[in-house]
């Protein structure tokens, strides 16, 4: 077991808490913004397994992933205001 075992446990469960309130979530922006929430806990954990592999390929991995992650918020920011108007 190692220094970032239990954060990652940590993102784990936000991620899964995230999944659920995506599921159950009482109206579309709640969904949106659990959906960017489930997000960028996956993109922590893929940082966090770089660190402790000391993998390149997963911080260029991270990069990309995060980059997506916000046009997906922007995009879902957009939908919902049209919906909300």
């Amino acid at each position: 077991m190692t220094l970032l075992d239990p954060p990652l446990l940590a993102i784990a469960a936000a991620f899964l808490l995230a999944l659920v309130r995506v599921l159950r979530g009482p109206s579309v922006a709640d969904r949106a913004v659990a959906a960017d929430v489930a997000l960028y806990g996956a993109i922590a954990a893929i940082a966090l397994l770089a660190v402790r592999e000391g993998s390149e390929q997963l911080v260029d991995v991270t990069l990309v992933a995060t980059l997506l992650g916000f046009l997906a918020t922007v995009a879902l920011s957009l939908l919902v205001g049209r919906r909300g108007s």
